[in-house]
């Protein structure tokens, strides 16, 4: 299928294949695939997001060239399932500029036959390959090794060259100076023809070559492609280099550009404005449009990238401005925050192969004994309060997370007094459900606790936040030490990659305690959420070293915190 999103006309959806067998049938019972078009022309895709997910390497080769090409007289064509045949052709069309198409196999046995391969009676280019060709206005067909003749109607009206699959026979159909392959190991043929340079093929010409070159059309300046490095798309990845496109590759599992911090700088440096994703994998991926905004946008987390788990390893001081009853965060100035988060954060950096992110935990909205001017318990901070300690934060390369404790407010309520610091790269939110109270209830006499539902709305008004404003992936903590205090816990909307879910365990007092509520927090949670540790200075018996929480804890905590 074609994936499209930012098209001024509604999102399309058409599989190649699904040219149907009318190209078929008009070429076999018209006058054949007319040279109506002597230069080679390209064009950007329309969409400044285009997913190409094919089933199989022709119908991607298809889909890549409709995107791609316009015209273009020459066509190179390899066979299917054949990588090394593949490569060379690869290296032929972006010599020549012109697309590569991928068709059936022949019948036989090596991909470096020396005359044009016998064919099982079905067994032909498919529909999608030859309507191609008429669109394209394509006149003569470059075959490189085992591929299946053109079915009968459409051959004698091409000028089809069918050569063996070695540099020399291709050299002296074409007069391109192939060299060698980057690699030898198919694994590497991706990236071998990713970095191609068209001038390092076209540095020979003969002018007895069998194929005459068409006139290369002028480079595209506003698509970059990123591809799936493996040999199914190698020719979609011919395709577009011979277009000028430039070429990303990522790993097939792990096809999130957000994910590598190359491809981030590459596409922060391009300035193109479309976007070309070969392979199904991309189109798994949820929000990839957001994905690829962020990563062109090049704004990074504090220690990098543009996801926050499983490369880093976060250590919090937890608390509130101006005062150190609510948290050692509040014993100090922000400059000397930064330093103490520093010294804390130091020790892990030897236990653990992650990035140490040091961290601020800001209680942003306080708890209250009495009900306030608009009764809800709760003491919201102001944002300029807040803004020295976030900055400071920022500027040493550290990340922040606002907490809430509501009161008889609602959670989104107050998420929203603070966009304007959540609006901010390094910026995070934590919900603590211990203080969010019923209407008859009041801090410190009962434990609070907050629905999945609540949670949602919060966790959607977020992630819709980020994904707006192309924001990297943000930290969502929800604080827990007793099950009752989430209800429906397994309801929690996990869907969001817009945000990483934590759920951080506050327990305090003997050590045997704590890892009891750990091991009860831990019991049928929902899967794919991260995990938070805390250490109190002044309530554990006894305090764990660093060296203890990350042995003793198991699994180790992504966010450790100190209160």
């Amino acid at each position: 299928m074609i994936y499209r999103w930012g098209m001024p006309l509604p999102i399309r959806l058409a599989r190649p294949t699904a040219l149907a067998l009318v190209g078929l049938l008009a070429l076999t019972a018209c006058t054949g695939i007319t040279p109506v078009k002597s230069a080679v022309k390209t064009s950007d895709p329309d969409a400044a997001l285009t997913v190409i997910d094919a089933e199989n390497d022709r119908d991607a080769s298809v889909a890549t060239s409709r995107e791609l090409f316009d015209a273009s007289p020459v066509v190179v064509i390899a066979p299917t399932g054949d990588p090394n045949t593949q490569e060379l052709a690869a290296r032929t069309a972006i010599g020549l500029g012109v697309p590569l198409l991928i068709g059936d196999a022949g019948k036989g046995s090596t991909s470096d036959e020396a005359t044009v391969p016998e064919a099982e009676p079905e067994s032909h280019p498919t529909a999608a390959l030859v309507s191609e060709l008429k669109r394209l206005g394509t006149t003569t067909v470059l075959a490189i090794g085992n591929v299946a003749p053109m079915p009968e109607g459409v051959e004698p009206d091409l000028t089809v060259k069918h050569v063996k699959a070695t540099a020399k026979a291709v050299s002296e159909a074409t007069g391109l100076d192939l060299g060698t392959a980057a690699t030898e190991d198919p694994a590497g043929f991706a990236a071998g023809l990713a970095a191609q340079e068209v001038a390092a093929v076209r540095s020979s010409a003969s002018p007895s070559a069998a194929i005459r070159r068409p006139e290369r059309a002028t480079p595209l300046k506003d698509t970059v492609a990123l591809a799936v490095d493996n040999t199914a798309h190698l020719g979609s990845i011919a395709t577009a280099r011979a277009a000028g496109v430039p070429v990303r590759l990522l790993p097939a599992a792990s096809a999130n550009p957000q994910a590598h911090a190359s491809v981030v700088e590459a596409l922060h440096a391009s300035t193109a404005t479309r976007t070309l994703a070969l392979g199904a994998e991309f189109a798994a991926q949820p929000a990839l449009d957001w994905k690829i905004r962020t990563a062109r946008s090049g704004t990074q987390l504090p220690g990098g990238g543009q996801l926050l788990f499983p490369q880093h390893q976060f250590v919090a001081l937890y608390g509130t401005p101006s005062t150190g009853v609510l948290g050692v965060l509040g014993e100090q100035n922000a400059a000397a925050t930064v330093q103490r988060a520093r010294d804390v954060a130091a020790p892990f950096e030897a236990l653990t192969e992650k990035t140490v992110v040091p961290m601020f935990e800001i209680i942003a909205t306080v708890a209250a004994a009495g009900a306030g001017k608009d009764g809800n318990f709760s003491n919201e901070l102001p944002v300029d309060e807040l803004r020295p300690f976030v900055d400071a934060a920022a500027a040493a390369g550290m990340y922040v997370v606002l907490d809430l404790q509501p009161g008889r407010t609602d959670f989104l309520t107050q998420a929203k007094l603070y966009q304007p610091l959540l609006e901010l790269p390094n910026v995070g939110l934590a919900l603590d459900p211990e203080w969010r109270l019923g209407a008859d209830q009041v801090p410190l006499r009962q434990i609070g606790s907050v629905s999945a539902s609540e949670v949602n709305t919060v966790t959607t008004w977020l992630a819709d936040l980020t994904n707006e404003k192309g924001l990297p992936q943000k930290m969502f903590v929800l604080h827990q030490f007793r099950p009752a205090m989430v209800s429906d816990r397994l309801s929690l909307d996990l869907s969001r990659p817009e945000i990483a879910v934590l759920i951080h365990a506050d327990g305090q007092g003997g050590q045997g305690d704590k890892q009891a509520t750990w091991a009860n927090l831990h019991r049928d949670a929902p899967a794919g959420v991260h995990w938070g540790w805390k250490n109190f200075y002044d309530e554990d018996l006894p305090v764990l070293t660093p060296e203890q929480t990350m042995r003793a804890v198991s699994p180790a905590p992504d966010l450790i915190t100190y209160q």
